[in-house]
């Protein structure tokens, strides 16, 4: 019995598809449209997520935070001060308050303190304030649910698959608070056909233990995202708190995580635990393709490109899917040898065979993938999207 157990699960595992089979119906490398269309649009709106598919984005990126009755909804943050109009509502004024959300004091409203009904009433502004304005106040909050029906809508009104790519925001957090989020995403996805192999969905998280309670809820591919807090003057990566580390590891107290940082991840120990729970990483970009600043340099643009790191090819090795973030437009956010063109940054890190990316500006990254797959045709003429 034994032996037939064994051979069962051997063939599963032989016909079980790996992240890259279950996701080849999508051009490669992939364009996730980070946040929807944030570059153009308050982030996480239904409006953001449609300029996104218009512009050609093969999935659309939800951060889910829960409301206080149990709601998956999408924000950056559970704190809402920086993207809605909540300070504008005299009705919440006494709900602002101080939390401390993985190790860091915050001040503002928080999803967790309304419920679902409240939230709607609440609507998106833009957080960055570089960026269009003039739609603040225009689009509410969107559920989770409403989400997948609009990338299944679109799917339908474009003819060609549309994915989602849901992060788990701040888990350890809403844990601890009794709103747990990795059954409600799962459930969800149970409720829509998507937890299933072959569906359009990655699922996404900085937090290694809600990697590993969602492979065991779902046979969906799961991506270890990895930060760090800045780069250094001479490229190497800075890991300041309260981005030192996945919060999980700091709150568990166990001197093994507590010595380790985010670059654990990165190196060969830890891209091998990665592939024991996860299918691929998200790795902050600067983790692929680093950069230095010179003497008298004061910001990103004054900076000098280093060669790629090998992390992509270490993590193929594992079989990981590499998607780096975050890709935005803004001369002043591109490093000199861009000449000011984000083209020149998509085609680097496109070349350096990452099999997607997170971007503010889908457009540009879609024009830039076809620009990468005419660059590395064989000479002959050929069409952007042969």
């Amino acid at each position: 019995m034994r032996k037939l157990l064994l051979a069962v699960v051997l063939a599963a595992a032989l016909l079980a598809p790996t992240a890259a089979e279950a996701h080849s119906q999508f051009p490669h490398p992939i364009v996730i449209g980070h946040r929807g269309a944030a570059g153009y649009l308050p982030d996480h709106t239904l409006a953001g997520y449609a300029l996104a598919i218009r512009m050609g984005a093969d999935y659309i990126e939800p951060d889910l935070v829960s409301t206080k009755d149990g709601h998956l909804i999408a924000r950056h943050e559970p704190n809402i001060t920086a993207t809605t109009d909540v300070a504008d509502h005299p009705e919440f004024a006494a709900r602002k308050r101080t939390a401390t959300i993985d190790g860091a004091e915050q001040t503002g409203w928080f999803t967790s303190d309304f419920t679902l009904a409240e939230i709607k009433t609440l609507r998106a502004v833009q957080p960055f304030a570089d960026r269009p304005q003039q739609f603040n106040g225009r689009f509410k909050i969107p559920t989770f649910e409403e989400i997948i029906a609009l990338a299944k809508r679109y799917s339908k009104r474009y003819h060609r698959r549309i994915g989602i790519y849901p992060e788990t925001k701040h888990p350890t957090w809403h844990r601890s608070i009794g709103l747990p989020l990795e059954r409600k995403l799962v459930k969800t996805l149970d409720d829509v056909g998507w937890n299933r192999p072959h569906a359009p969905v990655f699922i996404q998280s900085f937090e290694p233990s809600s990697l590993k309670r969602l492979n065991k809820l779902t046979p969906l591919p799961l991506v270890q995202l990895i930060d760090a807090n800045d780069v250094n003057p001479d490229g190497t990566l800075d890991y300041t708190a309260p981005y030192d580390r996945p919060y999980d590891w700091t709150a568990s107290g166990k001197p093994k995580l507590l010595a380790r940082t985010f670059g654990y991840l990165t190196t060969d120990a830890g891209l091998d635990e990665v592939a024991s729970y996860a299918d691929g990483i998200g790795p902050w970009k600067n983790y692929i393709i680093s950069s230095t600043l010179p003497p008298g340099g004061t910001q990103e643009s004054d900076r000098k490109l280093l060669p790629p790191t090998d992390l992509v090819a270490r993590a193929h090795a594992r079989g990981l899917l590499v998607h780096p973030y975050t890709f935005r437009n803004e001369g002043y956010r591109l490093v000199s040898d861009y000449g000011g063109n984000p083209i020149n940054e998509y085609l680097a890190f496109y070349r350096a065979g990452v099999d997607g990316l997170f971007s503010d500006f889908a457009g540009t990254a879609v024009t830039a993938r076809d620009l990468f797959w005419l660059e590395s045709s064989t000479g002959q003429e050929v069409l952007p999207d042969s």
